[in-house]
Parts: structure tokens; C-alpha cells; sequence
């Protein structure tokens, strides 16, 4: 069948292109490799950060982690609240420490901004929302309770409940 529109194509709906989400935390230009970064010492090699040893003559840029602890800018929160919390309170932040610690272990940009205390419990806020869904459910595996999940996906923000 032929079309009287020569070079027309009919516009494919079923097909549109999703825009990229967009981090003012991601590197607006390609690193150089290697690439140190001054604050923590993570090294950005074979196109992601990695613990590593600092190669001679790296060149010097703050890692995404580091800018957003810098700036007080979490991509995760973790409320953790009720009655369970002020009876066990050192167990669950140890708990939360120690899955930091798995994370970043292999991912350095996986880290904890701070822990501070609200009216019934405390806040943890990540610099990573895979992180504050890892302490959730790590709190979640060890102890069970109620565990919610409220993501923003326009602000790539993850707000993570866990009370008992």
C-alpha cells in the first residue's frame, strides 16, 4: 500500500521516549580516570567510584556523596518510631550502621548524612535511596513491625517508615 505523503511517518504514541531522570548530584561532564575524590578517597575508575588505592597523578573532583552531605541534601530518609524503638534503640541503630557499612563497602557513594533524634524515635537520612530501602528492610527482616515506602520519583527522594 502506498502513501500519497512521500517521507510521512504517522506518529507512534505506544512509543514515546522517557526523559532521563535528572541528578544535580551526577557529574555534568565525563571524569577523567582516574579520579580521586578529595573529602573521603573513593577513586572513580572504569566509569564508577570504587575504594581503591589513590594512583599517582589522579586528578582531584568531590564524589556525588560527599556534595550531598556537603550540602545537607539526602536522597533517603529513614523515620524509625514507636514504642519498640525507645527499649532497643542502640540494637536498631547498630543495625543501621551495619548495613551502611555492607553498602558502602562496595558501593562508596552509599553513605549515612547524619542520625537525629525526633519526638519518638529518629531520622537517618542517606545519601543514597537504595540505602534507606536496605535499613528499612533490614529492620524490617530482624524485627518485623510496619514498614512503608513513599517515593518521589520527580525529586528521586525515598522516605522510608518503619515502626513497632
Amino acid at each position: 500500500m502506498k502513501t500519497r505523503f512521500a517521507g510521512f511517518h504517522p506518529v507512534r504514541h505506544d512509543r514515546l521516549i522517557e526523559e532521563n531522570r535528572h541528578d544535580t548530584y551526577q557529574a555534568k561532564h565525563k571524569l577523567q580516570e582516574p579520579t580521586v575524590c578529595p573529602q573521603c578517597g573513593a577513586v572513580f575508575h572504569e566509569g564508577r567510584w570504587q575504594w581503591l588505592s589513590k594512583p599517582a597523578q589522579a586528578h582531584e573532583e568531590m564524589c556525588p556523596a560527599c556534595h550531598r552531605i556537603r550540602d545537607d541534601f539526602p536522597a533517603g530518609f529513614v523515620s524509625i518510631s514507636g514504642s519498640f524503638f525507645n527499649d532497643h534503640s542502640a540494637e536498631l541503630l547498630h543495625l543501621a550502621r551495619n548495613e551502611e557499612a555492607r553498602a558502602k563497602s562496595e558501593h562508596p557513594l552509599k553513605r549515612i548524612i547524619k542520625i537525629e533524634n525526633q519526638e519518638n524515635g529518629i531520622q537517618i537520612t542517606t545519601t543514597d535511596i537504595h540505602l534507606a530501602r536496605g535499613i528499612g528492610e533490614a529492620l524490617h527482616h530482624a524485627y518485623q513491625g510496619a514498614l512503608e515506602y513513599h517515593y518521589n520519583e520527580q525529586e528521586n527522594l525515598l522516605r522510608v517508615m518503619w515502626e513497632r
